[in-house]
């Protein structure tokens, strides 16, 4: 059994698919579809991801799993947070609109939780 890394060591992508579970070619696909994912690259194409790109893949992984967002809605939320603009086809929404929706949809979750029937 390997020896855990450090916190802020390189990791491979086929370290960083397994920690997340999912497949490598995933993790390559997310690299075309999220500018801020861009791992250092070396010889023979092999990819390492820094802490920061490790956290990011972490945060997407969550949004798309546990969240049930999009691959679309991630992309917006990210730009958003980070102020980018998105290609003409996709305008950014602004960065509180989530919250909003997050609200609305806890509010509407409490109204069924009162109006059900017991």
């Amino acid at each position: 059994m390997a020896a855990e890394k450090a916190a802020g060591a390189l990791r491979t992508i086929g370290e960083l698919a397994q920690d997340i579970g999912r497949p490598q070619h995933i993790l390559r696909y997310w690299e075309t579809r999220f500018p801020q994912l861009r791992p250092l690259t070396r010889a023979g194409n092999r990819r390492y991801y820094r802490a920061e790109d490790v956290a990011l893949v972490h945060r997407i992984h969550h949004l798309l799993a546990d969240e049930g967002y999009t691959i679309r809605g991630v992309q917006r939320l990210l730009a958003a947070e980070r102020g980018t603009k998105l290609p003409a086809d996709s305008p950014a929404e602004p960065a509180h609109r989530g919250e909003a929706l997050r609200a609305i949809r806890d509010s509407l979750v409490k109204a069924l939780e009162e109006d059900s029937p017991r």
